[in-house]
């Protein structure tokens, strides 16, 4: 198993305990607020870093 198929199934594991524990619109926030939080804690040069290897760049 790759690494991220082990992230991916943490994350499902974490979002059904999450929806389980907790109210959906509160589930919903954390699972969304957490990672849009930890990119605006980036510096300007590694958000253009995380944009420029999260695309695929054709004829490179």
């Amino acid at each position: 198993m790759t690494n991220r198929a082990k992230v991916a199934v943490g994350g499902v594991a974490v979002g059904v305990i999450l929806l389980w524990l907790l109210p959906f619109w509160a589930a919903l926030l954390v699972m969304v607020g957490v990672p849009v939080g930890a990119y605006l804690l980036l510096d300007p040069s590694q958000r253009t870093r995380l944009r420029r290897a999260s695309r695929k760049q054709l004829g490179r």
